[in-house]
């Protein structure tokens, strides 16, 4: 059955609410890369510190969840997150009850051959007092439900890519139980599975899109950043391939005023899983 466009238009949530504590903002610093080097002084702010954690900017992303779409019509199986921008309004507490809103702000057909594009965004609030916190806004690509007489509207726009050589590189190794460890960061907010349609040319487990996103996060921290988690306000990136746990991923990064362009790649198959990034700094 077709997607019915006007009710995917419709839908919308408010108020929904999510809570997370510091032991969820330390899991998903550990699921993401840290606290492999217990003597590196740089990391401790985020997974030991007394006075109150720092939070990660695109532990964001895990905090949005997708039930919205859970009764949209598409075929889940055809799915795949395309790409997700987050961006913050300040930077993020290590414990906090949250409101969101979120709502579908496009719908397009490409064409039977093309698929559908579906955008979601969402707005965090913090509960006690209604300040707003991030957005959070994510296309879908539904390989299986082009066609169904929407408006073909135009493709979101992408960052393009520096052609120097970049700027910087940095590696950043995975571990073979990586994708279990960032599960465990996913509780608290119940985010998307990204459906597995490029899975059946890797059988074995893949690293979820948004691990691949905290690591690109975790790589401008380090490079660019001097690890102060206050100086990012943004950060688009796009999905292309998929990551097994246990590869080592390489972090390209151009930096150009405050804006960094960033992309991951796999040296070992020479394939990009992460592209397009555009993360915005404090100017």
């Amino acid at each position: 059955m077709p997607i019915d466009y006007e009710h995917l238009m419709s839908l919308r949530t408010r108020g929904e609410r999510v809570q997370y504590s510091d032991r969820d903002t330390l899991l998903y610093a550990l699921g993401i890369g840290l606290g492999r080097d217990p003597a590196a002084r740089h990391e401790q702010p985020y997974l030991t510190d007394p006075a109150g954690l720092r939070t990660l900017p695109s532990f964001a992303s895990v905090l949005v969840g997708n039930r919205l779409l859970d009764d949209c019509g598409w075929n889940a199986a055809q799915v795949v997150l395309r790409d997700e921008s987050v961006s913050l309004e300040r930077p993020l507490e290590d414990a906090v009850a949250l409101l969101l809103d979120s709502d579908v702000v496009s719908v397009f057909d490409k064409g039977a051959s093309g698929g559908a594009l579906l955008t979601v965004e969402t707005r965090a609030r913090r509960e006690r007092d209604a300040q707003p916190l991030f957005t959070v806004r994510r296309t879908w690509l539904a390989r299986g439900d082009g066609g169904f007489g929407g408006p073909q509207g135009m493709s979101p726009g992408t960052h393009p890519m520096p052609q120097r050589r970049p700027d910087m590189t940095h590696a950043c190794p995975t571990r073979p139980d990586q994708a279990l460890l960032f599960g465990l960061s996913l509780a608290c907010g119940a985010p998307p599975r990204e459906p597995s349609a490029r899975r059946p040319a890797h059988p074995s487990p893949v690293l979820d899109a948004h691990c691949l996103q905290g690591i690109a996060c975790l790589a401008i921290l380090g490079e660019i950043c001097e690890y102060d988690h206050t100086l990012i306000r943004s950060l688009p990136v796009g999905f292309s391939g998929p990551a097994s746990p246990g590869e080592t991923l390489v972090a390209e990064l151009w930096q150009d005023a405050n804006i960094v362009s960033c992309r991951l790649r796999v040296p070992e198959r020479d394939v990009v899983v992460l592209d397009q990034g555009r993360c915005v700094l404090v100017a």
